[in-house]
């Protein structure tokens, strides 16, 4: 069976291939996708459990996070502990941007984790002045 295209006047070339052979590459191709998808989500997986992790399950620092939902829902953010004199690396750290982030990054990143943990929407006033303090430091010079 040979289908030719009524504009042309040629055949096709997937009209060579018989109709189950075309499905059966499909689906083929879907699973190579739904693999290669898979691995990747297991190698961040891998990655985010590591042995100092295990380390702070079993000496009582608390469970191991829960490596899929620090991979595919959310960034991970800066628990603390914090310095008594906040650092440029730990300022990036909290709010979750490079130490040479431009200056409209860093504005969005605060606005984002402020609005969070502003204390009339039941945050901590002790986040929000670290959260403040960071954006103030990294935002001298720019």
């Amino acid at each position: 069976v040979v289908v030719r295209s009524a504009a042309l006047g040629r055949a096709s070339p997937l009209a060579a291939v018989p109709r189950r052979q075309n499905s059966a590459l499909v689906v083929g191709g879907l699973g190579v996708a739904a693999a290669a998808i898979g691995a990747q989500y297991a190698l961040k997986a891998y990655r985010a459990w590591t042995p100092s992790q295990q380390q702070g399950a079993t000496d009582g620092g608390g469970a191991a996070p829960d490596a899929f939902s620090e991979t595919f829902f959310a960034r991970r953010f800066y628990d603390g502990p914090f310095e008594p004199k906040m650092s440029r690396r730990e300022a990036a750290l909290i709010l979750g941007v490079r130490e040479s982030a431009t200056a409209d990054r860093i504005k969005e990143a605060h606005r984002r984790i402020l609005r969070i943990n502003h204390p009339d929407m039941g945050g901590s006033t002790f986040i929000a002045g670290k959260i403040n303090e960071a954006k103030d430091l990294l935002m001298k010079g720019k």
